[in-house]
């Protein structure tokens, strides 16, 4: 038994996703996004972000830490804001001497989707069916879990091939 924290990093928003896999299938744990409020400062966000993902860890003790690199699109100053707050993702659980790991956006969409470019629809839709959900979880949330699972598939698929001896393809 292994529980998984996925994060999915914002500087507005973080969602996060715990997972427990149990004999190499996944079961759900907890979800949710962490609201950075806009009113306050970036310093103030980004210690309001590094205190709850210390919470999470906390409370939920995960084996591994999976966070989404980020693809930005948008102008030079959102990628450094979301650069701040991506650091955080990747402080929090290192200090905790966590093993932290990292995941393009289109590697989680392949291993959840089974297509690097689903959309946002598929990828809820799909963490819905793989985690037997009874509601459908916000999208900062969905992301996050489907890079909790992304990591779970990544680390199973991994032994898979150390015990066979051969390579992925």
């Amino acid at each position: 038994m292994s529980i998984i924290l996925g994060i999915d990093p914002g500087s507005r928003k973080t969602g996060y996703g715990i997972i427990e896999s149990v004999r190499g299938k996944p079961h759900y744990i907890a979800s949710g996004c962490i609201r950075l409020t806009s009113e306050t400062g970036l310093p103030a966000r980004l210690t309001s972000l590094f205190t709850s993902l210390q919470t999470l860890i906390d409370d939920y003790h995960p084996a591994d830490v999976a966070v989404e690199q980020v693809f930005v699109g948008k102008s030079a100053s959102s990628a450094l804001t979301l650069g701040h707050a991506r650091g955080v993702a990747l402080l929090v659980p290192s200090m905790a001497g966590l093993d932290v790991f990292e995941y393009a956006a289109r590697s989680v969409k392949q291993a959840v989707a089974g297509t690097g470019a689903a959309d946002k629809a598929q990828v809820q839709s799909m963490v819905v069916r793989l985690l037997k959900l009874n509601a459908t979880p916000g999208e900062d949330a969905a992301d996050a879990l489907a890079v909790a699972l992304c990591h779970m598939y990544s680390v199973k698929l991994s032994r898979l091939v150390q015990t066979t001896g051969e390579t992925a393809s």
